[in-house]
């Protein structure tokens, strides 16, 4: 099955029921190259076509709830609701992530620099580094 439009995509979860997809080929439309292999569907490729659309229009909105209430004809709390269920099946990155090996070597010995700590505890912090 060639998949061509967005109706097709919707067509698919259609037909699968929410069953995990395993895609084995990728084409580049814009050229002759093809890849195989074994590629899982993308997180917001796997929700329901409604749950697609739902957050289709979320990011169009900005995230405005207000607007959202207007779109869809529901309450706060139904959308509220509908997102935090969404939310839940999701996997997040962590966008905060720890500082760096070298950029806590780098706040030890400006702690250092600014008398902050002593060379022997400066020793012991980056003895305790992993």
């Amino acid at each position: 099955m060639a998949i061509h439009r967005e109706t097709d995509w919707q067509e698919l979860t259609r037909l699968t029921q929410g069953a995990p997809v395993v895609v084995e080929r990728v084409r580049l439309a814009d050229r002759d190259v093809a890849i195989e292999g074994r590629f899982e569907l993308p997180q917001l490729a796997r929700l329901s076509s409604e749950d697609q659309v739902f957050v289709t229009a979320f990011v169009r909105c900005h995230g405005s709830i207000k607007e959202m209430e207007q779109i869809f004809g529901v309450s706060y709390p139904t959308i509220k609701s509908r997102l935090n269920r969404i939310a839940q099946g999701l996997e997040f990155v962590e966008t905060n992530a720890p500082p760096s090996l070298s950029e806590l070597r780098g706040t030890i010995m400006d702690r250092l620099k600014a008398d902050e700590i002593s060379a022997e505890d400066a020793i012991r912090e980056l003895e305790g580094l992993p």
